[in-house]
């Protein structure tokens, strides 16, 4: 039977996991009790179903967010023999020493990827993983008492701790003015003896200008269309889809338009894209219009862009290197914020750029200051630092 199509389709695929009958919610000590409920789900795997489905126009926060919940809902049942709807604060403060360091099944290599037996973790998470992995939590639980599936946030009491306490953070994951120039001289030293490397070099050096000048996640650029650039006023602009469908719109440079059009003359197309234009911003490597590059795929050319860069900084500056191995796709967003605000461009222009929702997530990326004050404080040493020691420092 076919359903109408103004009927929505299950959001049961985000989530494929089946606990014991004994363990499944329907009885959880947190439950809400009376009211009206907002869901219709009744156990507590089906609820995860609803919320993760409230990202599914989000593949990147919806793979981190599902991760964050099956570790949830299988520590419960497992190491507590809970259902997650009878978690309690002290549940959750075991959880959060947990997090710090798993051992035994929850780390074993030999454990598969997938299912009921699956081996979770690489290792202990970070202070700053599992700051973000409660945070996800959180969120979930917030969004089951909205729902009347749940009767209270365990984790709303949590005391901030640490850092997160004292002072808002700084963004260290972001490449500094100098790593940058680095990154675009080593691409063009790429060989390009055959046609395949010379179209994987183009589309290299196009991907790595398009996330850093539009400051784009991984998922808006691997979707992004070549009609999305388009004029106002004589000024460019990109028209840009973000998490959970939320539009925006970011300044573009004539430099980038530049590029732009020499990534698709070299594909025989036209300098700039026409209004209609269905072609894919960013394209596969041979320049078929009609293929967009998957996130993932996104996310690997970078990667290697990253590791020949730091395979030709290592012999000169190995921290540098080191550095450059750890980057990825979303530092390139980060020092596109971080370059723009070291430029003295407007708070305010720089959160309508990022699409934050808050302008105090924008703050993070404030290091002018800090550099400002780390060179009034050692004026007077770095006079009497050794010259060979100055000669070592990366200009």
């Amino acid at each position: 039977m076919n359903l109408p199509a103004s009927v929505p389709e299950s959001p049961q695929p985000v989530l494929s996991l089946v606990l014991p009958a004994a363990l499944d919610g329907r009885d959880g000590t947190n439950r809400a009790r009376g009211g009206h409920r907002q869901i219709a789900a009744d156990r507590d795997v089906d609820a995860v179903r609803l919320w993760l489905a409230e990202y599914a126009g989000s593949p990147h926060t919806l793979r981190s967010y599902r991760k964050e919940a099956v570790r949830l809902l299988l520590w419960a049942t497992r190491a507590l023999g809970k259902p997650l709807s009878s978690l309690t604060r002290e549940d959750f403060l075991l959880y959060e020493r947990f997090l710090a360091a798993p051992s035994g099944d929850w780390t074993d290599p030999a454990r598969p990827r997938r299912g009921i037996a699956r081996r979770l973790f690489d290792g202990p998470l970070s202070e700053r993983s599992r700051h973000q992995a409660l945070g996800i939590v959180s969120g979930l639980l917030s969004y089951l008492v909205s729902a009347g599936y749940l009767a209270g946030n365990p984790l709303a009491l949590r005391r901030r701790t640490g850092a997160a306490a004292r002072h808002s953070p700084r963004v260290e994951r972001y490449l500094d003015h100098a790593l940058w120039d680095h990154v675009l001289v080593s691409v063009e030293q790429w060989p390009r003896l055959t046609t395949r490397d010379h179209q994987h070099y183009e589309r290299s050096r196009w991907l790595i200008r398009l996330l850093y000048h539009t400051g784009l996640r991984v998922s808006e650029a691997a979707h992004a269309k070549a009609a999305d650039f388009y004029q106002r006023r004589g000024k460019w602009w990109l028209h840009v889809v973000g998490k959970g469908g939320t539009e925006g719109e970011v300044p573009v440079s004539a430099a980038l338009m530049a590029d732009l059009a020499r990534y698709r003359v070299f594909h025989g197309l036209a300098p700039t894209p026409s209004e209609n234009e269905m072609a894919a911003a960013m394209m596969s490597v041979a320049g078929d219009p009609r293929r967009h590059l998957t996130p993932a795929a996104v996310y690997l050319i970078v990667k290697e862009v990253f590791r020949r860069a730091a395979d030709m900084l290592g012999p000169s500056d190995p921290a540098g290197a080191a550095t450059l191995r750890r980057a990825s796709t979303h530092w390139l967003r980060h020092s596109a914020a971080s370059h723009q605000a070291d430029a003295g461009t407007d708070l305010r222009f720089i959160q309508k750029n990022m699409r934050h929702a808050s302008i105090q997530t924008t703050g993070i990326y404030l290091h002018a200051e800090d550099d400002r004050r780390h060179s009034e404080t050692v004026r007077e040493d770095e006079s009497a630092v050794a010259p060979d020691v100055q000669r070592g420092r990366r200009s």
